[in-house]
This record gives structure tokens, sequence and C-alpha cells, in this order.
């Protein structure tokens, strides 16, 4: 398939400052070695735990975390396929990445706080065309009526204030400021999580009429593995920083082989309480805090599986028949 993107070992750590007398105490490893690839037209679906890293991940591909914190320190390639060639998004400053800016977009979390409550919703989704386009105010008017149509709102709410919209419906605003500037990668990150299980499935069937309309590349970042299930094609399973499991949705969902997959599908709902009992896999302890990690598989103080040299070095990620896995005793 054509390459769109390619994040090629990608480190991200964040210093801990402490004392009376700030001083660096250590670094928070946020993402350690994450490397994946997204074609064009495709669905990458990025699961795992709070804290394991994967929004700091889609903040790194869209290029906003030095913006958010300019002591972070990242490392590895982040390669985009521009049709006028490939460009490292990783070592561009904030002037320079303003040129591709408008090919990546990113819909966040929380709809209640992603939106700025002063503006009304027309001057929320006109904003990245104001910054990215030379349209006259009228073709700009036009397309945000547009795009509000488009994610099933309707062109009257222009001169509405977020406040005056559920949670579903915010969301859409905000899929719909993500799409002004017609991209090419949108990064959904938890777009769902905040809404209820009926509004879910209306947003993410929206999602994908959308990337088949316009061609949209999505990687789209949540901790359920049964909502990732429905839109991805294939799915990277993260823990602690590492990606641990990676293949096609459908075979990681039916036959996870990595313990932690295991575990996260065994944390699914499912309507017969005996059948989901059986499946449950035991783990046990906490998840770590990113600043001191277990060494070698970082998965091991809480794996039913671990043995003694799981402590040894950090697995690496195996490819084999288009699945991969970062443990050596996986089935």
């Amino acid at each position: 398939m054509d390459v769109i993107l390619d994040v090629q070992n990608l480190h991200v750590r964040f210093p801990l400052f402490g004392g009376i007398i700030p001083r660096k105490k250590g670094d928070v490893r946020a993402v350690e070695g994450v490397s994946l690839t997204l074609s064009r037209g495709e669905t990458l679906g990025l699961v795992g735990e709070s804290g394991c890293g994967k929004t700091t991940v889609g903040r790194a591909i869209v290029n906003i975390l030095r913006a958010m914190n300019y002591r972070v320190d990242i490392e590895g390639r982040i390669l985009y396929h521009h049709p006028d060639g490939v460009v490292d998004l990783a070592a561009l400053g904030r002037s320079e990445m303003r040129r591709y800016r408008s090919d990546l977009q990113m819909v966040f979390q929380d709809p209640y706080s992603s939106l700025n409550p002063r503006m009304t919703v027309g001057r929320i989704v006109e904003e990245p065309l104001k910054i990215h386009t030379a349209i006259s105010p009228a073709e700009r008017s036009a397309r945000v009526r547009g795009l509000l149509e488009k994610v099933g709102l309707s062109a009257e709410h222009v001169m509405r204030y977020p406040h005056e919209f559920s949670g579903g419906q915010r969301q859409r605003i905000g899929i719909a400021r993500a799409l002004a500037t017609n991209p090419k990668i949108v990064i959904a990150d938890e777009p769902v999580s905040a809404l209820d299980v009926s509004v879910q499935a209306q947003v993410i069937n929206l999602m994908q009429d959308l990337q088949e309309e316009f061609g949209l590349s999505y990687i789209f970042i949540a901790h359920d593995l049964s909502v990732v299930r429905h839109i991805s094609d294939r799915i990277s399973v993260m823990y602690l920083g590492h990606i641990v499991e990676t293949g096609p949705a459908e075979e990681i969902y039916r036959r996870p082989l990595h313990p932690y997959s295991k575990l996260l599908l065994s944390a699914v709902p499912r309507p017969d309480p005996d059948a989901r009992t059986a499946r449950r896999a035991p783990v046990e302890g906490d998840l770590p805090s990113p600043v001191n990690k277990p060494s070698g598989c970082a998965f091991r103080t809480r794996c039913p599986i671990a043995r003694p040299s799981c402590a040894d070095a950090v697995p690496p990620l195996v490819l084999k028949n288009g699945r991969g896995v970062a443990c050596p005793y996986a089935e």
C-alpha cells in the first residue's frame, strides 16, 4: 500500500524538576522506540491504558509537543510523504511546520475543553481557514456552513456558542474544524471516550463516512479495543511507551498473542457473564510509573506468563505474516 506516514524509533521524554531550587531529578519516558506506518486511506488503531503514551505519539506526529513543553526531548523520525517529497516532521520548527500543518489535523479527546467558549461555532471552524488559506471571507463562510452540514449539524448553528450543544454535537464541531483545511491525515485522540455509547456509534459512523468521501487517513487513539475494532484496518497495542503487538484489527480481536492484548480484550464488556469470566486473563499489580519502569519487559511485573529472563532486556517487536508481537513466550 502507498505509505503516507512512517514513524521510526520515536522517543519522547519529559524532564522532571523538584526541590526548592528546581533541578532536574529524572525523566518521564513517555514513548520509547515506537515505530509505525500509516497508508493512504487506512485507519490505524492505537490502543492502550491511560498513561501508556498513545496521546503523546499523536501529539508528536502533529508536532505540538514543543509548544506545550519546550523542555521535551524528542528523538526519532516522523516521515510525512508529501507530494513534493518526504519530510521529517520531527526536525521542523514552528515556522517550518506551518507549511504542513494543514495536512495533519487532530481531533481532541474532550469536546468540552477543546472548543473556545468565547467563540461562535462559525469562528471556531473558520479559524484554520484564515490561518492556512487565502480564500475570501465569502468563500470561508460558505465552506464553514458546508462543513457543519457534512458533520450532521445545521448551517444555522454558525452563530451559536459551544455551551449550547451536547457532547456529541461538540465533537462533531471538532471534526468539522479538523476537516476545514482538507487534511490528508487526522489524528483522533479518544474522540468518543467522553460520549454516551449511542452517541459513540454515531460519531464513529460519521468518521467512516467522511473518510470514504475525502480519502482521509486516520490514527484512531483509544483505550477500548471493541471501539477500535469497528473502525480500524490495523491495530497497534501500546504499553508503557512500547508497542507490544500489531496486526490486522480482526486478527488481534479474535486471537490476541501478547498477554497484555489478552488482558485488554478480556476487559471488553460482554452480554454473557460466564463467557466474559472464562476469557478474563489474570493480572496482578498496578501500572508501573513511566519514571521508574521495570527492567526488561515493562509488562513483566503484571504478566501471568513472565519468566526470570524477561527482566534481562526489552523484547523486540518481531514481525511475522503481518503480525508483530514483543514477547518471546507468546502463543
